[in-house]
């Protein structure tokens, strides 16, 4: 059972009946968890409000131009998140979601995680990275928003959680996710772990797992990806430590996805976040092998797994965590408010316009380098001197066709003028030119979403999968470079210049 005083859960209860006796005529999905007596304890959106009196920030973002950081608010109280103030904040430099807000009143923030057990990533200070504050827009009920986009080796957490369940304690979590943006690495949860970023043994996590499985025991039907739990040492789709066939794949394009757990049952449900209702996907005994009783630690993690595990890709939108065991009903009012929301897709691009099908040349806009193009010499790509009289093999290896984003539609690939079926993608945080393998990692490497140059001049690129770098040019050489990231190429000095770029019709 819980380790947690019933004082805690005494209070809780308290502050729910407050809630509850409220009109639920505008509620928020915590207030419909309040009515139903099972309260939010934490709960995160960088959407919108999750309770329809909330008027307090949502997430922290800091710009790279100084370091300024500006919370977020929603537009009214309840109400979709004030875009339009972080996109004044940011506006000409780099931006960065550095907290996100618990909006329970517990303090349960989310914040940079922490080195942890497992294998990191290359930030220097073995902290994860954080998520750029523009990689995942969205509109609700027309509203501009901006959800939490999660590259490898990003993640939030928070080991220090007030009144998240323990043990064996009963508890209910939802979360809104992208449904097309997943990997099969580990891992992309939302929900409860341990406390000391270390892999404390079965039984020690209950959390939201979505993606394509890892290979360590739980599948579901089709290919995936799936909502599953990470209990700790396993992704779990039901009681068989194999496969649930009853577990769906889920590809529409927002997925709500709920886990929740009591002693010696859970659950897992799921719908599409933009229409219809919940499923019931699991519900039944814990598995065989240390996970009945639980052993809940009551930390906080979004976008890796419970010993820091942070291969993994995929976007959030919001999310909860509850006191007790949700019922079903309380969920579907929850779902029901959620597609209410009119969670919808909007534009990842900016600026001066792109055409697939037509041929481009790039030119650099930094004062050394204002007559150099983008180029390839074999699979390097770099900037090089062109002018009318170069020789035309040069002036090809310059140009480039732009195509419909190979990753996303939404946004451009770049294929080689002068090797048809070559595109330019990113590995190792370098631009390369290689030949399209068909590929799920080729596809999104060689995606890059054009918006307003960070220098007033022309076109910057961001990469699709690493929102938080563009392309750059250093030393003549092209890379996906962060705003003062931990790499030499990252260095903060002329950045908005070097990632700017003027297009023009292709030399060839």
């Amino acid at each position: 059972m819980s380790t947690r005083p019933s004082l805690n859960r005494a209070k809780v209860l308290a502050a729910a009946a407050l809630v509850a006796a409220s009109s639920l005529a505008n509620a928020g999905p915590c207030d419909i968890y309040a009515s139903g007596n099972t309260p939010c304890v934490a709960a995160h959106g960088t959407t919108r409000a999750l309770y329809s009196h909330y008027s307090g920030p949502l997430y922290q973002v800091s710009r790279g131009s100084d370091g300024s950081t500006k919370d977020i608010t929603p537009m009214s109280a309840g109400g979709v998140a004030n875009a339009a103030s972080q996109d004044s904040f940011c506006a000409g430099t780099t931006c960065l979601i550095t907290i996100i807000y618990d909006q329970s009143g517990n303090g349960n923030h989310l914040t940079q995680a922490p080195p942890g057990g497992a294998a990191r990533g290359p930030n220097g200070n073995g902290y994860d990275y954080l998520a750029s504050a523009i990689g995942a827009p969205v509109t609700l009920g027309g509203h501009k928003a901006y959800g939490v986009f999660i590259s490898p080796f990003t993640g939030y957490r928070n080991n220090e959680a007030k009144l998240t369940a323990t043990g064996d304690g009963a508890q209910g979590m939802y979360a809104v996710l992208d449904g097309t943006h997943h990997n099969r690495a580990c891992c992309f949860d939302y929900g409860n772990a341990e406390t000391n970023s270390l892999d404390t043994g079965n039984g020690h996590m209950e959390a939201i797992y979505f993606g394509s499985g890892d290979g360590n025991r739980g599948t579901g039907a089709g290919n995936g990806p799936w909502i599953m739990a990470d209990l700790e040492n396993g992704l779990f789709s039901g009681f068989s430590h194999d496969n649930n066939d009853g577990d769906p794949s889920m590809t529409s394009r927002f997925v709500t996805a709920v886990v929740k757990g009591k002693p010696g049952r859970w659950a897992i449900r799921g719908g599409d976040g933009a229409s219809g209702q919940l499923s019931t996907f699991y519900d039944g005994r814990r598995p065989d092998g240390g996970y009945d009783p639980m052993k809940k630690e009551g930390a906080i993690i979004l976008g890796i797994g419970g010993d820091n595990s942070n291969w993994a890709q995929g976007t959030f939108y919001e999310g909860v965590m509850t006191s007790g065991y949700p019922g079903d009903d309380t969920e579907n009012k929850v779902q029901a408010d959620i597609v209410a929301a009119r969670y919808a897709t909007t534009s990842l691009t900016s600026g001066p316009k792109l055409h697939a099908g037509y041929s481009i040349s790039l030119r650099a806009t930094t004062a050394c380098c204002r007559g150099s193009y983008v180029a390839h010499s074999g699979s390097d790509v770099q900037i090089q001197d062109v002018t009318s009289s170069s020789g035309d093999d040069l002036k090809r290896r310059a140009s480039w066709t732009v195509r419909a984003g190979l990753g996303n539609g939404a946004c451009f690939s770049f294929e080689s003028n002068d090797s048809p079926g070559s595109f330019i993608r990113h590995a190792n945080y370098a631009l390369r030119l290689d030949r399209n393998d068909g590929g799920k990692l080729f596809a999104e490497d060689a995606t890059f979403c054009p918006q307003i140059s960070l220098n007033g001049q022309g076109t910057s690129l961001r990469s699709w999968s690493y929102p938080t770098r563009y392309w750059r040019h250093y030393r003549s050489v092209m890379h996906i470079a962060s705003n003062g990231g931990p790499f030499v190429f990252d260095a903060a000095t002329l950045f908005n210049d070097d990632v700017s770029f003027m297009v023009s019709d292709g030399w060839a």
